[in-house]
């Protein structure tokens, strides 16, 4: 099976489009396909195929719980909880604030008195959803309200890697949210090559170079897709392709056409790759 991202630095750059359109790229050329989409504060790779979700299973994330009987009130998890989710008054336990933890476990492991247990909270969902014969959808979905969603990308692409081993699909194709985070970073992890998404704009190219960047760091291998390719001169994309020594594979022509199938929820028939 082989792992592809796609991803971009900017949004709005037509990630998703792309994403669905490779999706059925390959479908067309005989492969089993499941696409994951990793955007889990904002999925809307169903939306584009005009699809409801379905089959949710519970994400959790591991929050601390402090014992006021066993804590000695010595601070040691407070000053080493890196993401500020706990908090301690002069002379009292320290308090947590589950908006900000991560669940990373660091807490429960450094405290010297077994103070501190740890207790499941549902932080999202994630959707198994057959879009056709050979395509699947695996999406993941957080809460309101939630502001640490790298758990729910985790297993989102743990269930997406499930589904795509119990199917013997060909692809899995992992669809990351815009930018360059932590939530983006686990999304591309342990995949073979990655597609960056940009747009002939002056904002397209620098959010290129940083996600480019990225990749190089994490060393995934990259290619450049210009979408809306014809709004404006792609001389600029071209340079960056060249800087990051890679090549500009797709080119998608910014139509009336695909922004009505867009709305439509039915990019199916359209042949743009």
């Amino acid at each position: 099976m082989k792992r592809i991202a796609i991803t971009g630095g900017k949004g709005g750059t037509g990630k998703s489009t792309f994403a669905v359109l490779l999706a059925y790229k390959l479908l067309k050329e005989g492969k089993k396909v499941v696409l994951c989409d990793a955007d889990v504060e904002c999925p809307n790779d169903h939306l584009i195929l005009g699809k409801g979700l379905e089959f949710p299973e519970p994400v959790y994330q591991k929050i601390p719980v402090i014992d006021p009987g066993e804590c000695r009130k010595c601070g040691l998890c407070v000053r080493e909880c890196r993401f500020n989710a706990l908090f301690q008054l002069p002379g009292k336990p320290p308090s947590v604030v589950e908006n900000l933890c991560c669940g990373c476990g660091l807490c429960w492991t450094i405290c010297p008195h077994g103070a501190i247990s740890k207790r499941n909270k549902e932080c999202g969902k994630s959707y198994e959803t057959r879009i056709e014969k050979d395509f699947w959808l695996v999406t993941g979905l957080s809460s309101a309200g939630v502001e640490e969603t790298g758990p729910i990308v985790r297993d989102t692409k743990i269930r997406a890697e499930e589904v795509a081993k119990k199917v013997g699909a060909d692809y899995l194709l992992v669809d990351t949210a815009a930018g360059t985070h932590c939530d983006v970073i686990n999304a591309l992890m342990r995949n073979e090559k990655a597609y960056v998404v940009t747009e002939p704009t002056i904002l397209g190219e620098h959010d290129s170079e940083l996600i480019l960047k990225l990749l190089d760091v994490i060393g995934i291998p990259k290619e450049i897709v210009l979408n809306k390719a014809g709004v404006a001169s792609k001389k600029g994309v071209e340079k960056v392709a060249e800087k990051f020594e890679t090549k500009i594979s797709f080119e998608i022509p910014y139509s009336e056409e695909l922004v009505k199938a867009y709305c439509r929820g039915n990019l199916r028939g359209l042949d743009l790759l």
